[in-house]
């Protein structure tokens, strides 16, 4: 299971933090990553980091965004500055890893909604 939290309202050129804390019986965790999805339009990629550490982000997020996780927490965070309306969206987390006894699974969370707006 995976909760996510730090949405909002927040006017352009501003700043959010995404958490996403994932539960259960976790044996490990491999990638984690946000995605978004605005009105209309396809669930896109926003940023993803492997287990060791190495990251992927959009080119439209490069440079403002920054995902990161604390492996002891099984947690992913986004950190999201310089905020652009069209960054306006449901946030979404995903993880995906293996179970206590073995089995793999990939889980989404249940979105949080970041809207950038004077």
């Amino acid at each position: 299971q995976l909760q996510a939290s730090g949405g909002g309202l927040v006017q352009p050129g501003g700043s959010l933090r995404l958490s996403c804390a994932a539960s259960g019986s976790i044996f490990s965790i491999n990638d984690m990553g946000w995605y978004r999805q605005a009105p209309g339009k396809q669930r896109e990629l926003v940023a993803a980091i492997t287990s060791g550490g190495s990251t992927n982000y959009a080119d439209s997020v490069k440079g403002r965004f920054t995902i990161s996780r604390d492996n002891a927490k099984n947690t992913v965070y986004l950190q999201m500055n310089s905020l652009k309306p069209e960054d306006t969206a449901v946030y979404f987390c995903n993880a995906d890893g293996l179970s206590i006894g073995g089995r793999p699974f990939a889980s989404w969370g249940q979105g949080t909604q970041v809207t950038v707006s004077s």
